[in-house]
């Protein structure tokens, strides 16, 4: 059905995306020079943002949280409204692209059930909120090593709370960059959209309350679609889509599980497979196409399985291609947590079939859409060589730098005359290539002497 609805989807964006979008610029501007001293342009940013909200439950807040950051006076309640008024024009957005989408491809989805979750230690969250508190007042042009230091107990004391090690994470990680690019004052081009996003995050998540609502336990069978890789210097993550056949005859859901670990630079390509020994379960299913039977196995209320790989058991063969063939199309759709309606977390997986391809474009019914072929990861088989050969793609569509794109999961194609499948979790379990198993031996296990020079290093 995309390729019917392809051109509206492509054509001109929901009224509004643009001019919510500078909103959003004129603020990361502003946090960019830092709060301690607001002048004209950035007051004016601040004003235009509180009163694009004014009509919103947000509107008194938002007009007070400007007037006193213009003044100078930076409250941990004023960030938090500025911060909650920019993640809503975001929230706005997303709704409109993906409620465009789900029209595109006829996709029910469930709607947003607030919900009570686990109670946090606010001395904790505390500490979080005054490093970026620092941030907003010292701005991004005055970031230094002392200042980005001081965030270091507060998440030590993050990790230490286990339903706070994903806020900690994400501290750690705009620590890191921002660590990597001092003195930031000396960058020519700063990342100021992506580094308001993670201080946007990161102070809303430090408020009390609850974000996410609690788990659900489930139990069915799960239809792997396939698997999205993120790699970084020192974590990779394997994220996979799949529909939930929920025990009793529930109607099937979308649903994804994400697995990680940490690594350092030198384990990349097929290697880092190696580090997901803890999930031979979920890995063996993904190398081998087979289902998976799931019992009482955790659902965040967006759509995510708390994976336990001792709550799994592999099942039969299931080929991810007919399983987008028969079920995805009928598939619900999960709602979307209050703090995921962003823009560039928008991943849908599609199927699109009887198209060309040109380069990094992809042809469908008269329309182009281009391939986010840059997302392809290392370690699997899948190439932009097979993305371009082939004519059936299981995809996650996204909407990145203003426009919709597709990145392959997985391609059928037609290589010297014969079809090919290509999945990016084929080597899950190992390489199946003989040239990259020849290259890997040749190398040697890169995990294993790590792992084998850590022990001797502790037991000395």
């Amino acid at each position: 059905m995309l390729d019917v609805q392809l051109g509206e989807l492509l054509g001109d964006g929901p009224p509004g995306v643009g001019e919510a979008l500078d909103l959003v610029a004129g603020f990361d501007g502003a946090l960019t020079h830092g709060f301690a001293r607001v002048g004209e342009e950035a007051s004016g940013a601040l004003a235009a943002l509180a009163g694009a909200l004014a009509a919103s439950p947000l509107g008194d807040r938002m007009a007070e949280a400007a007037e006193k950051v213009a003044a100078g006076s930076v409250g941990d309640e004023h960030l938090a409204a500025l911060a909650g008024g920019r993640a809503a024009l975001l929230g706005a957005v997303h709704d409109a692209l993906l409620a465009r989408l789900d029209t595109a491809v006829g996709r029910p989805r469930a709607a947003w059930q607030a919900a009570e979750g686990p109670s946090r230690s606010d001395n904790v969250l505390a500490g979080c909120r005054g490093w970026l508190r620092e941030l907003a007042i010292t701005g991004w042009h005055g970031v230094d090593h002392d200042l980005v230091t001081s965030s270091d107990q507060a998440i030590e004391a993050l990790l230490g709370e286990p339903e706070l090690r994903g806020l900690a994470v994400l501290l750690d990680g705009l620590a890191a960059e921002l660590r990597a690019s001092c003195p930031v004052a000396t960058m020519d081009l700063l990342p100021a959209r992506r580094w308001g996003d993670l201080w946007t995050r990161a102070l809303l998540l430090s408020q009390k309350g609850t974000w996410h609502g609690a788990a659900e336990p489930v139990s069915g069978r799960l239809l792997i679609l396939g698997a999205d890789v993120h790699e970084h210097a020192t974590v990779v993550r394997v994220q996979v889509h799949g529909i939930l056949e929920p025990a009793g005859g529930a109607p099937s859901r979308l649903v994804r599980t994400s697995v990680a670990a940490a690594k350092v630079d030198t384990i990349s390509g097929p290697s880092v497979w190696r580090l997901m020994g803890a999930h031979p379960v979920l890995m063996g299913a993904l190398a081998g196409h087979l289902s998976l039977d799931i019992s009482d196995m955790p659902l965040l209320p967006g759509g995510d399985l708390v994976w336990h790989d001792d709550r799994a058991s592999a099942g039969e063969e299931a080929d991810p291609f007919a399983t987008a063939r028969v079920q995805l199309a009928e598939a619900e759709a999960p709602p979307v947590p209050p703090l995921d309606r962003h823009p560039v977390r928008i991943a849908e997986p599609v199927l699109l079939e009887g198209y060309t391809i040109d380069g990094e474009t992809l042809g469908l019914g008269g329309h182009s859409l281009p391939l986010a072929l840059d997302r392809l990861p290392s370690c699997g088989p899948l190439t932009p060589q097979l993305v371009s050969a082939s004519t059936a793609c299981i995809g996650l569509m996204r909407w990145d730098g203003g426009r919709w794109l597709v990145q392959p999961l997985a391609v059928q194609a037609t290589v010297k005359k014969k079809p090919v499948a290509a999945h990016n979790g084929d080597w899950a379990t190992g390489p199946t290539d003989p040239k990259v198993v020849k290259a890997e031996a040749k190398a040697g296990d890169v995990v294993a002497v790590l792992r084998e020079r850590a022990g001797r290093l502790l037991r000395k």
